[in-house]
């Protein structure tokens, strides 16, 4: 077997592949045999030269604590039914890694259809994007705010939005940046079917991308795709707004951020969970996850942990972190030490999905000593959290 990035030559035949593993349209899109800039496509081959299975590499950035990480997001990874279970997808994401961290990648992201293999690989389940339906005639009304402007956006806004999305974001974790060449759109039209936006002096404080779907009966939904606010006034105007399609879309769904301006003014008890995609996270580079990241300007200490990761031997080692003033570093040491982390969960203390104490239950913490806490300074900063799908 050989792996190595595709060739213009092969996209036809990746496409191929994926659309008989996604069941994706029979007709490709435009961009199927073109090979955009910000991502990397991987290939493997018997020695006939026939594909066998493929996986992306897509050049992201992360928000983590006001600090941009450099991300190799995993997708379309598919294998060839008569190859599967034969070590192919192994290959090809051992293969993925090597090439993100020579490209200067600090952490992975993907979402799974199915989680044993990426585990096997070193990722771990760190969260869930949850797609929510909600009864649009349960949105509160608000009174105008007279020094707020509502109108639909165009083409030209697109830029603010941009610079809104960031400044709602930059300080979570996770999120990703939206920047760089795969999310850069034409700017002459919307990606989406609308956009509304709320201005305070003409300044940008709150926008809603959406999406029509088709029909007015009481099977039809607004899609909203992002909706975010950064003031109360803003988030109350843009739900007032979403409620007056009540009357030709019974159903608003949409995706939300956990303690955002909106959601503290929506009803979320009348939710319901139209959609959950779980997203696995995992470190390319340990050095680089540690020190290309924010941390909270509360959290100082020290501590040292041995890391075993066999797909990226790179990693594999004794550590020894030191967090303080918002910055940490990572430096290989000899100091003996009695915990002993798998890369799984380094991930899940990294994201913030777990505690030291929670995860030496989960056997990806093994130690000697009565307390695992010190790790918790791993974890410090709150749960990452995925905004968008890929």
């Amino acid at each position: 077997m050989n792996v190595r990035e595709l060739t213009p030559d092969d996209l036809t035949a990746a496409w191929t592949l994926g659309r008989h593993a996604f069941g994706s349209d029979p007709t490709p899109p435009p961009h199927a045999t073109t090979t955009p800039p910000g991502l990397t496509r991987y290939g493997a081959f018997d020695p006939t030269g026939q594909l066998l299975g493929k996986a992306v590499d897509l050049h992201h950035d992360q928000w983590w604590n006001d600090r941009p990480v450099s991300a190799a997001d995993v997708a379309g990874v598919a294998v060839t039914p008569a190859a599967r279970g034969r070590g192919i997808a192994r290959a090809l994401l051992t293969n993925l890694l090597r090439g993100a961290h020579d490209r200067g990648a600090a952490v992975s992201a993907l979402f799974p259809t199915t989680t044993a293999p990426y585990r096997a690989c070193g990722w771990e389940v760190a969260g869930a994007l949850r797609t929510l339906d909600l009864p649009t005639a349960a949105l509160p009304r608000h009174r105008p705010n007279p020094h707020l402007t509502v109108r639909d956006g165009g083409p030209a806004d697109l830029p603010a939005i941009t610079n809104l999305y960031e400044t709602v974001t930059r300080h979570r974790h996770g999120l990703l940046t939206r920047r760089g060449p795969l999310f850069d759109h034409p700017t002459d039209t919307l990606p989406t079917d609308g956009l509304t936006l709320v201005e305070h002096d003409d300044h940008l404080v709150g926008y809603a991308t959406w999406n029509r779907g088709r029909g007015y009966g009481p099977d039809a939904v607004l899609t909203v795709d992002n909706v975010l606010a950064t003031t109360a006034d803003a988030a109350r105007e843009l739900i007032s707004t979403l409620a007056t399609w009540a009357s030709v879309t019974p159903t608003l769904r949409l995706t939300l951020l956990d303690g955002d301006a909106l959601t503290a003014h929506l009803p979320i008890e009348a939710t319901r969970e139209h959609h959950r995609d779980t997203w696995m996270h995992r470190p390319v580079d340990v050095t680089r996850a540690v020190t290309q990241r924010g941390w909270p300007t509360h959290a100082r200490g020290t501590v040292t942990f041995t890391l075993h990761d066999h797909l990226a031997d790179w990693n594999t080692g004794t550590w020894r972190l030191d967090v303080a003033d918002g910055a940490a570093e990572l430096h290989r040491t000899t100091t003996d030490t009695p915990l002993h982390l798998t890369v799984r969960g380094f991930a899940q203390l990294y994201t913030g999905t777990t505690n030291a104490e929670t995860l030496r239950h989960t056997g990806l913490l093994h130690t000697t000593t009565a307390d695992p806490r010190p790790l918790d300074l791993l974890a410090a900063g709150g749960p990452a959290q995925l905004h968008d799908y890929f």
